[in-house]
């Protein structure tokens, strides 16, 4: 990688040139991603796009008038101090507030490179030029405001925010909860059970470990192999799997752990504690996310809860 400054006035517009380019592409992949569920987002980062080939153009031109033909091959990627920007297919499915914040940190990133091409340079049509693309960039931010105005009246945003958050409830949350529910609940029998029997703590830790394990690796292979998302809108079915599985795992080690501690009463108190923790959690995440009202979701969870807690109790003392 070379430095900023090092960069002679010729690679500074081959750079520029190629920024352009790249940001181009990335606004019309954003665009093309945001097409189908949220159109009008779609035609704002179309439009930025437009303007953003525009500065190309000029840049171009003002290159052949001073450096011919041949353009070298410069990019952010080599010249220390850019930000590296992921491939937009590697975002897929695009959220909208990150593809808003992209946005605002591309411009903000475009302004101070020709902010400071244009300060180095001797040559006074390309610093003039550095200089009226910087202010461009100033308003490209105005612009893009505008035309998010434009293009997304309050409705149709509130419409899109409202769809974006169904999307991120489908795709992580309730895979998320799916899971954070099994694993919590599913292993209260097997690991209380497992303790009450043999009164010992390490046997009922080894117990839950394993059902917690194997629950997960259940509860992932069944969200992956539910449906692989075409119709239901509920995004990659290896994603949704892993992180119902993860979660799985991770509410029934939740309570297994506190199994570690050698005094075997102590530990029961303990898990005991996690799991009033855990139904806690899983009763603010119902509310907070599912639209569940709050008193029946802690009520609905612990019932659940205690209806398992109570056979494993009672499986354990039998």
């Amino acid at each position: 990688m070379r430095n900023f400054s090092d960069l002679t006035e010729k690679e500074v517009l081959a750079l520029a040139i190629a920024n352009e380019e790249e940001d181009n592409r990335i606004y019309t992949d954003i665009a093309e991603g945001l097409r189908e569920d949220y159109p009008g987002s779609a035609k704002v980062f179309s439009e930025m796009a437009e303007e953003e080939s525009e500065h190309r153009q000029r840049l171009l031109d003002l290159y052949q008038q001073k450096f011919g033909e041949h353009i070298p091959l410069i990019r952010r990627h080599d010249v220390r101090g850019f930000v590296h920007h992921q491939p937009v297919w590697q975002l897929l499915p695009l959220n909208l507030d990150e593809v808003r914040k992209l946005a605002e940190s591309m411009e903000a990133e475009t302004q101070q490179f020709y902010r400071r091409a244009a300060a180095r340079s001797e040559d006074v049509s390309i610093r003039k030029l550095l200089g009226d693309l910087a202010e461009k960039e100033v308003e490209h931010e105005r612009r893009a405001d505008e035309l998010r105005d434009e293009n997304l009246p309050e409705n149709v945003r509130r419409a899109e925010d409202v769809k974006a958050r169904r999307s991120f409830v489908l795709r992580f949350i309730q895979p998320g909860l799916a899971g954070l529910m099994d694993g919590s609940v599913s292993t209260l029998a097997p690991v209380f059970a497992a303790a009450l029997a043999t009164q010992d703590a390490r046997k009922a830790f080894v117990v839950g470990l394993a059902a917690s394990i194997g629950a997960g690796i259940s509860m992932a292979f069944a969200e992956a192999l539910s449906d692989n998302g075409s119709l239901t809108g509920r995004g990659a079915p290896i994603i949704r799997g892993a992180i119902t599985g993860l979660m799985t795992a991770v509410g029934g080690i939740g309570h297994t752990l506190p199994f570690l501690i050698p005094t075997f009463w102590t530990a029961m108190v303990v898990a005991i504690g996690v799991v009033v923790v855990e139904l806690g959690v899983i009763s603010w995440v119902r509310w907070k996310y599912m639209d569940t009202p709050a008193i029946p979701a802690t009520l609905q969870v612990a019932f659940g809860g205690a209806l398992v807690f109570a056979c494993g109790l009672l499986i354990g003392s039998s």
